[in-house]
């Protein structure tokens, strides 16, 4: 199941383009509050801030309290802050104190909106997860576009932290339509992306925001070509077969019963999807076909620990981590 609640998905992630790509998998009208979360285009910027960034995450010392057979003694350490949601009184992180908190409606919409400030990209989703202690924005093109069957919509997300777990990232992709999976923007070139750290010196890294979002106008075009090549490399049954035993594992003197019998699965998994799914068959005997089996098991069959699958793709999603599994994909295949 889900870390996050019914209640929190429908009401703390603002999810558009339902007239095209219908609801998210977490819908449920009962559960929206007084105005719904999905819209049927884009959403609005007004009410990403209204709706999910009104609030603004402040910074306190340290302090703490010891009761013993003294009394009870009050203790602030000025070396380290704590970070609070003031709307829920909610501690979202302890630091020290050189952390650089990110507001999301500056890092997040701010900058996104002041350097692209284009009529072309709009917001497709954005929310906040573990209670506000993590938040997305993706801003995508409205119209769907499509290379050798394969139809996609570029996108660019920008995440940030305020429990230190991920970094403030402006990243790249593409999510094609058949099977909704999020594909890296170059498949396994390397990955567009900008990590700014949350450190004293962070403010003053604009110029590297600057250039990560610069990138957006170029996605489709790096994708085409990425899909358009793998179209064109031939797969042979014999080395689709070397593919899924290496991919796989599948042999391995070393594997344990569990991880055997995960790596059999696995491989069945990866052949049905080559011969019979919908989302990946029609590219079969090429290497797209490879990538689609590959990220399409990882998405919608590959087992899931700790948290439901969407949500766990999403994760994956704002970290980068998705595209990491492609690059991987793409090494197994070139050494096979």
């Amino acid at each position: 199941m889900s870390k996050e609640t019914l209640e929190h998905l429908n009401t703390q992630t603002l999810i558009g383009y339902t007239t095209k790509r219908g609801t998210a998998w977490h819908y449920r009208a009962d559960r929206q509050a007084a105005e719904p979360n999905h819209y049927p285009g884009a959403v609005p910027v007004a009410d990403v801030y209204r709706r999910l960034f009104a609030w603004k995450p402040v910074s306190a010392p340290l302090q703490a309290t010891i009761m013993d057979e003294r009394g009870v003694t009050s203790i602030t350490d000025d070396t380290r802050q704590v970070i609070i949601r003031p709307d829920t009184g909610a501690v979202l992180g302890v630091f020290k104190s050189g952390y650089q908190i990110h507001d999301y409606s500056a890092w997040l919409v701010g900058n996104v909106e002041a350097i692209l400030d284009t009529d072309e990209l709009a917001i497709g989703s954005a929310g906040l997860l573990k209670g506000g202690a993590v938040a997305w924005v993706q801003v995508e093109m409205e119209e769907t576009l499509s290379v050798e069957g394969v139809q996609f919509r570029p996108f660019l997300t920008a995440a940030t932290s305020l429990d230190g777990s991920l970094a403030t990232t402006y990243q790249a992709g593409s999510q094609v339509v058949v099977c909704d999976n999020t594909l890296s923007a170059a498949l396994g070139q390397p990955t567009e992306r900008v990590k700014i750290r949350h450190s004293a010196n962070s403010l003053g890294k604009l110029a590297s925001v600057r250039d990560a979002l610069g990138i957006v106008h170029g996605v489709a075009d790096s994708f085409s070509q990425a899909v358009k090549a793998l179209c064109d490399e031939a797969v042979s049954p014999a080395r689709w077969d070397r593919f899924v035993n290496a991919y796989t594992g599948t042999g391995d003197p070393q594997a344990g019963k569990r991880a055997a019998a995960n790596a059999r699965a696995q491989v069945s998994a990866l052949h049905a999807l080559w011969d019979y799914d919908a989302r990946v068959s029609p590219w079969k005997g090429t290497a797209y076909g490879v990538v689609a089996a590959a990220n399409t098991y990882l998405h919608h069959e590959a087992e899931v620990r700790g948290a439901d699958r969407a949500t766990r793709n999403t994760e994956r999603a704002i970290t980068g981590k998705l595209d990491d599994f492609d690059a991987h994909t793409l090494r197994v295949l070139a050494g096979v």
